[in-house]
C-alpha cells in the first residue's frame, strides 16, 4: 500500500482523468452457437451464466479476456479468463493501451451490481455493451494500475487458497461416505435390496394458495423450500415461511423423521425433517414404510440419500420442465444392511462429518472475512481524485 501511495503522490498528485468506457474500450459480441452445433473439445463456451455452458473445440477469444454474460438470470455477470474461450451469448470488453486489462476487470467487478441493474427485457433479461459504455473509469498511470492489480490479485489468491482447502475437506468426507455406502464389501454380511417404492411412502409437496390469507397469516406449521436447506442445512426443524392448518390438504402433514428430496428445479438435494411439516412442489416427501421402520435407522437413510441425490442428477426428464424420471426412481434399489452394520456406518460417518464440520467451521467465516476485506480495499483502491476537482 505504501508503494502505491508513493506512486500516486509522484505520478498523479493532482488527481486522474476519468473517461467513459466507450472512449477507451471496445465491446465485441460473441458468436451464436448451440450445444447441438458445438464440437466436443476443451474450450469453455461462455453464454448467460456464471460458468461455462458447455465446451467446444474452437475459441473466438484468446489471451486475457474480460467477459460479460449477455442474457438470462446472470446477465451482466463479469468474468476474467486467461485461456482460450468461445463467447456465445456474451460480449468481451477490450481496453486500449491506456489501460491494464485486469485493472478494467477489477473496475467492472467493483461495479457488478450497477451492471446487473442495467438488465432489460420483460422475458429473458439482457445486458448489452451499450448499457455500460457510459460508465466512467479512472485513468491513472499504467504503473499505478499495475500496482493496484498486484494488490488485488494477492487478496483473491488468499481467498482461492482457503476455498481450495474447504473443497478438499468436503471431498474427503464424500470419498469415505461413498466408500462406506457402496456395499461392495460389508464383512461378509448380506445386504437386502428393495425398490424405493417398497421402502418409502411417497408424497408430493405443494404450495397452498397465496390468494387465501387464512392459509398463511399466523401460520405456525413449517413449510420448506430450497432456501431453507441453503440457509439451515440438511436437518430441518423449522422453516423461513409458515402455513396454517387450513392450508394443509386433508390435514395430512409430512411426518417428523421423513425426508424431502428435490425432484424438480434444483434436483438432487435432500433434508431430514425432524418436525411435522410440509414442503413446496419442488420436493417429494419420503417416509419409511411402517413395515421397515424397525429395520432402517433414520440416520443411515439420511447418509444414503446422498447417493440417491447423485442418481437423481443423472436421471432427469428434460422435456418441458426438468424433473427426475419418477418411474425409474421408484424402481431404484435401496440397501438394507443389518442394523449392526447400519449402526457402524452411521457411527463412522457421524464422527467423520463432525470432525470435518469442526475443521471447516472456521474456513467459511474466514473466507467471508477475506472477501469483505477484499471488496473494501478494491473499492478504496479504485477510488481516485478527479483531475481538476477542488
Amino acid at each position: 500500500m505504501k508503494n502505491l501511495e508513493t506512486l500516486i503522490r509522484e505520478l498523479c498528485p493532482d488527481g486522474v482523468e476519468f473517461v467513459k468506457l466507450r472512449d477507451c474500450c471496445s465491446f465485441k459480441r460473441g458468436t451464436t452457437i448451440t450445444a447441438k452445433n458445438a464440437i466436443p473439445g476443451d474450450v469453455p463456451v461462455l453464454a448467460g451464466g456464471q460458468k461455462p455452458a458447455y465446451y467446444h473445440n474452437v475459441a473466438n477469444r484468446t489471451g486475457e479476456t474480460i467477459v460479460v454474460a449477455g442474457s438470462g438470470a446472470y446477465a451482466g455477470f463479469v468474468s476474467y479468463w486467461t485461456i482460450p474461450v468461445f463467447l456465445s451469448d456474451s460480449f468481451s470488453v477490450e481496453p486500449d493501451d491506456r489501460l491494464v486489462i485486469k485493472f478494467v476487470y477489477y473496475f467492472l467487478k467493483n461495479n457488478q451490481q450497477k451492471i446487473f441493474a442495467t438488465k432489460k427485457g420483460s422475458g429473458v433479461p439482457h445486458v448489452h455493451g451499450s448499457s455500460i459504455e457510459k460508465f466512467e473509469i479512472p485513468l491513472p498511470p499504467i504503473e499505478v494500475q499495475t500496482e493496484i492489480v498486484r494488490i488485488l490479485d494477492k487478496f483473491t489468491s488468499l481467498e482461492a487458497e482457503l476455498e481450495a482447502e474447504l473443497d478438499c475437506r468436503k471431498r474427503q468426507y464424500e470419498y469415505y461416505r461413498d466408500k462406506l455406502l457402496s456395499f461392495d464389501n460389508v464383512g461378509g454380511q448380506e445386504v437386502e435390496w428393495k425398490k424405493m417404492n417398497e421402502v418409502f411412502d411417497m408424497r408430493n409437496g405443494y404450495t397452498p394458495s397465496k390468494a387465501k390469507a387464512e392459509y398463511w397469516e399466523g401460520g405456525t406449521i413449517p413449510w420448506f423450500r430450497m432456501e431453507d436447506i441453503r440457509e439451515n442445512g440438511r436437518i430441518l426443524s423449522d422453516s423461513i415461511q409458515h402455513i396454517t392448518m387450513e392450508g394443509v390438504k386433508k390435514g395430512n402433514l409430512f411426518p417428523a423423521n421423513s425426508f424431502i428430496l428435490a425432484t424438480t428445479a434444483t434436483i438432487g438435494e435432500h433434508a431430514l425433517l425432524i418436525a411435522d411439516s410440509l414442503a413446496n412442489q419442488q420436493f417429494t416427501n419420503l417416509t419409511v414404510c411402517k413395515s421397515l421402520s424397525d429395520r432402517l435407522l433414520i440416520k443411515f437413510v439420511f447418509h444414503y440419500m446422498f447417493i440417491v441425490d447423485e442418481w437423481c442428477k443423472k436421471n432427469i426428464n428434460v422435456s418441458g420442465f426438468a424433473s427426475v424420471d419418477m418411474n425409474k426412481f421408484k424402481k431404484l434399489e435401496f440397501p438394507i444392511p443389518s442394523l449392526e452394520e447400519q449402526h457402524r456406518i452411521v457411527s463412522i460417518l457421524d464422527r467423520f462429518e463432525s470432525l470435518t464440520t469442526s475443521l471447516q467451521s472456521g474456513l467459511p467465516a474466514e473466507i467471508a472475512a477475506r472477501r469483505q476485506q477484499y471488496e473494501h480495499y478494491r473499492d478504496k483502491l479504485l477510488t481516485f481524485k478527479r483531475k481538476g476537482a477542488a
